[in-house]
């Protein structure tokens, strides 16, 4: 779980407290198997973007895991803690949890700093097939992905099947320039169908293809896109360094951050 900063509030089961005060049963088994979903929206000034889009996929996950879910009662918590939150500092994402025990955590959080640039390390990696589709709380490899790619100096990790096919960040999708062209793994990768990606792949025309490793190094340029992050340029992948301009990654953060904005302006709130 993020770190979560000395204001951020949560809502458990619907009652809304400091996030450093609430706590769940040792016996659910959220915790002692990774045994549930989540998703993690950003928050503008309060707002969540694409809110019904993060619950739709919650829910998608929750079916395919056989988890119930009350998407209703999530949807309340969200309103009641976000009402309760306001913006600032703390109140930058809102993580949403829900257990096979049956609890529904949502958490503010502070966004975490992350370089202007980041440089990536390839991470050999196997999907979990069973797992396609669903959102869950088994981070582990993800997360485990990152670490190896820290002690080697980098930023982040970046996902290879051990035939050498791209996949994605442990939290992010990515996206390269070849040719004029800008591109990303297709689904049938196994990877996350990321809300952010799809609003790439719209406002860019952004087209779906596998990509090896050596492929990749041969980019003109790379960035990855996430909720958090939006779009944010890759300087480095091992050993080979993007150190050039940056014109359509400029351009698609530009094109993304300006859908964003809109999106908000015409939800208002959640």
């Amino acid at each position: 779980m993020s770190p979560t900063g000395p204001s951020s509030l949560a809502s458990l089961d619907g009652e809304v407290m400091l996030a450093s005060q609430a706590t769940i049963p040792v016996t659910d088994e959220g915790l002692i198997r990774g045994d549930g979903v989540f998703e993690v929206m950003r928050l503008y000034d309060g707002v969540p973007y694409a809110f019904e889009e993060h619950i739709v996929r919650m829910e998608r996950s929750a079916a395919r895991l056989r988890l119930p879910l009350d998407s209703d009662a999530v949807r309340a918590d969200a309103h009641r803690l976000l009402q309760r939150a306001g913006a600032g500092s703390d109140h930058e994402l809102l993580r949403i949890i829900v257990t096979r025990g049956g609890r529904r955590l949502l958490l503010t959080e502070p966004m975490a700093e992350v370089p202007e640039r980041v440089r990536l390390a390839s991470i050999t990696y196997s999907p979990t097939r069973v797992l396609d589709g669903i959102k869950s709380l088994s981070y582990a490899a993800n997360m485990l992905a990152t670490r190896l790619a820290r002690e080697q100096g980098f930023d982040d990790a970046l996902l290879v099947t051990p035939h050498g096919r791209v996949l994605e960040a442990p939290t992010s999708s990515i996206f390269w320039v070849s040719g004029g062209g800008l591109s990303t793994p297709p689904l049938s990768e196994h990877i996350l169908a990321s809300i952010t990606r799809a609003l790439i792949i719209e406002v860019s025309g952004a087209q779906e293809r596998v990509c090896t490793l050596e492929e990749l190094y041969e980019a003109d340029e790379v960035f990855l896109a996430s909720t958090t992050r939006e779009v944010r340029s890759v300087s480095a992948l091992d050993d080979r360094s993007f150190d050039g301009p940056t014109p359509v990654s400029d351009r698609v953060a530009d094109a993304a951050g300006a859908r964003i904005r809109a999106q908000l302006a015409a939800a208002g709130s959640i």
